[in-house]
């Protein structure tokens, strides 16, 4: 089993013969001191009518402070609310005229299109039948709405469809969440997930008749799924039904593990954890990879678990506390009988892997002491223990004998994001796949014994990757600190003062935005744009500290951080500020939402996407709560002094030249709400905030992200590229 630190920040919210570009879509050469030369007419935005409603908060500076919250009509689901939905839509027709006129947006969505479509793979999953191994892995033609998921008996065997969700939804909306396999192989479990919500539905399917069996779970989120040993069901987590009309709103509590046999009613799961009386608590189960013990992780935030182990073979068992609290962070690496490997932070910042025996759970003991750089997962395959690691942002993976002793480092192809290593504890193969900002994922085949690796699948690509440039720069941002920041471009372009440059950031939740492959990214740096990736303080670049240096009261690092990147692109001669651009999702559009009215005549154009965007009610929805680890809770007086100062929504100035911004945001995101984006577009729109547009682009029947169509997301990419090109100066023909 592959571990990662169960911190749960998911919750807010892939070498062969390449062919150059076509010479039409060589980098431009726009030298242009401002927004392009087509005139666009300026938006005439919809009224939105405002309500009286002020909230009292407890301030520790303050004592009492009263907010005034217009627009909290807002806030109600679009599904529910005929004002809302009436708003949404005129909302739409205004922004949609915008982007009808931008020049090239058509141009851009073809030449996305041509670079999209090559051969996706996922890594596979192994199981050993009477027959041999059975290999279970994702594959997408190219511009397939969704990956279809295949099967092959054997490396050499021919591989065949199983699940093709691009049958499950006209619009391509309904996508293939999850999928696990019995650990004989002849059953295969997957999760359903519908218009981009995080409910997802599992079903269950006989592998070689491609059967669906009875099998129908609802209400599940926020859950692995893990087989009982014998193939006779699995575990599970669910939360209780909503209430009508409030599935996409509703806060999310009492969450509880269940089992589940195979063709019984989901009303005779046998409830296995729970804990009514303190209903944040959720609770998560993995069974081991003897299949003798469930590991049983508990939570009430993004950040800190605890653990306990319970024996499936002996009846009557009671769980034994493995880790106590959520002060940090655990997972589960592989065990040997009764001793068990855990990956943790405890006492260790950046990450350490120790052992614990069910005889003394209270004796930890390192087998892999930390070391200079974070530990980002670990896993115990053919007998050995493989650990990845981060130094400066870039991946380093190395393998060690299950007593601590290092065996050797595995040969990476470069400056990039090496990611799998999953695998079973008695055979030596396991697969990864390594990417870049220009490089796509290849899958390599791994020998854990004998250190060899060998390209098992790489894709032929409509594009040349060596024409771009990757490069790793540091800067100085506030108290000193020293941030990593990768800047990529095209081979041809040069600093030259001038150039349209897209910064993006996340800084949050222990989660770095490392240099993977994005083919969006790809195109923006085609287009002659240059693309940076800050590493924020708040993510996990450099273990737990440069998580805690980025969080709660030490947010305002982020934003300088962020801010910082952009002044050094500027000192570096690659751009100015009426060519710059920043870009952010979920935490990184509250980000780019905070940086914007902190220091708008830095940027030329924002694009802030599934952003949290008001601070003081973030957690009155859906899995909102689970952020106050990251955030503070409103209602805590310090915190909410905090939170006031920086909330976008509340922070809007009120006069002055302000970035051009496009909104995005989805109709469907039960994980960010859509009220964030409802709101925070309504304020800006109403604001004295200078000439350039405020616009809210909203899909239809998509969520927070996971399971877009392809089609939704070419579409969605060129109305960004589009927007960024023409307020930054990056001229486009027709």
């Amino acid at each position: 089993m592959r571990a990662a630190l169960f911190a749960f920040a998911s919750v807010l919210a892939l070498t062969a013969c390449s062919q150059p570009a076509a010479q039409t879509d060589a980098p431009a050469e726009s030298e242009a001191s401002g927004p392009a030369t087509t005139q666009i007419a300026a938006p005439v935005y919809p009224e939105t009518r405002t309500v009286e409603q002020v909230d009292v908060y407890a301030s520790a500076a303050e004592g009492e402070v009263a907010v005034s919250d217009p627009y909290r009509w807002l806030e109600q689901d679009v599904r529910v609310s005929e004002d809302v939905a009436n708003w949404v839509e005129a909302q739409t027709e205004v922004t949609n005229a915008y982007l009808d006129q931008l020049p090239g947006r058509e141009r851009i969505a073809a030449r996305l299109a041509e670079l999209w479509n090559y051969e996706r793979y996922g890594l596979p999953t192994t199981r050993e039948t009477e027959d041999g191994l059975r290999y279970f892995f994702s594959r997408n033609d190219g511009l397939q709405d969704q990956s279809v998921f295949m099967v092959q008996d054997g490396l050499e065997g021919e591989a065949r469809p199983l699940i093709d969700p691009n049958e499950w939804a006209a619009d391509g909306t309904t996508a293939l969440a999850g999928t696990v396999p019995s650990p004989d192989g002849a059953k295969l479990a997957y999760l359903i997930a519908d218009g981009g919500s995080d409910w997802r539905s599992i079903r269950v399917m006989d592998v070689e008749t491609g059967e669906t069996l009875s099998d129908e779970i609802e209400w599940v989120k926020f859950s692995p799924l893990s087989w009982a040993k014998d193939g006779s069901g699995f575990y599970y987590s669910r939360y209780p039904e909503p209430e009508e009309g409030e599935a996409f709103t509703a806060l999310n509590l009492n969450q509880a593990i269940y089992f589940h046999e195979l063709g019984t009613d989901q009303s005779e799961d046998v409830e296995i954890m729970a804990d009514p009386d303190n209903p944040e608590v959720g609770w998560r189960g993995f069974v081991s990879d003897d299949g003798q013990y469930l590991i049983i992780n508990s939570s009430t935030g993004t950040d800190g678990n605890g653990v306990h182990i319970l024996d499936l073979e002996t009846e009557g068992a009671e769980p034994v506390e493995i880790f106590s609290g959520f002060g940090n962070n655990h997972s589960y690496v592989g065990n040997d009988g009764e001793t068990f490997w855990f990956q943790t932070d405890l006492d260790a910042p950046n990450g350490r892997v120790v052992s614990v025996s069910l005889t003394d759970p209270s004796a930890l003991a390192d087998v892999v002491a930390e070391g200079d750089g974070p530990i980002t997962g670990a896993s115990h395959v053919g007998g050995h223990l493989i650990i990845e690691t981060m130094r400066d942002v870039a991946s380093a993976v190395s393998v060690y004998t299950p007593a601590g002793v290092f065996v050797r480092e595995v040969d990476l192809p470069g400056l990039g994001v090496a990611s799998g290593f999953g695998g079973d504890p008695a055979r030596s193969e396991t697969f990864y796949s390594y990417e870049s900002l220009n490089q796509p994922p290849a899958l390599y085949r791994y020998d854990v014994e004998t250190g060899e690796s060998e390209v098992f699948r790489a894709p032929e690509l409509t594009f040349n990757p060596d024409d771009y440039v990757v490069s790793q720069t540091f800067y100085e941002s506030t108290g000193g600190a020293r941030i990593p920041m990768f800047v990529a471009h095209h081979r041809d372009v040069d600093p030259n003062g001038v150039r349209p440059t897209l910064i993006y950031g996340y800084g949050g939740f222990a989660i770095t935005r490392r240099p993977d492959f994005d083919v969006r990214r790809l195109q923006w740096m085609e287009m002659g744009g240059v693309y940076a990736i800050a590493n924020l303080r708040g993510g996990s670049a450099y273990g737990r500290d440069w998580h805690d240096a980025g969080r709660l009261a030490n947010k305002q690092n982020v934003f300088d951080d962020f801010i910082n990147a952009g002044h050094a692109l500027i000192d570096m001669g690659w751009t100015s500020p009426d060519h710059l651009a920043i870009h952010g999702r979920s935490n990184g559009g509250l980000l780019v939402g905070a940086v914007a009215n902190q220091a708008p005549d830095l940027f030329a154009a924002a694009l802030p996407a599934v952003g949290v965007m008001d601070m003081l009610r973030f957690n009155q929805f859906t899995a909102g709560r689970f952020w106050v680890d990251d955030y503070g809770s409103p209602q805590d007086p310090e915190m909410f002094d905090v939170l006031y100062g920086y909330s976008p929504y509340h922070n809007i100035p009120e006069t002055g030249e302000y970035p051009a911004t496009l909104i995005t945001t989805a109709d469907t995101d039960d994980r960010v709400v859509p009220g964030h984006s409802f709101k925070y577009a309504a304020a800006l729109q109403a604001a004295e905030t200078g000439d350039a547009p405020t616009l809210i682009r909203i899909e239809t029947r998509a969520g927070h992200g996971a399971g877009t169509p392809v089609s939704k997301l070419i579409e969605e990419a060129a109305d960004r590229w589009a927007f960024i090109a023409y307020h930054t100066g990056l001229e486009i023909e027709d």
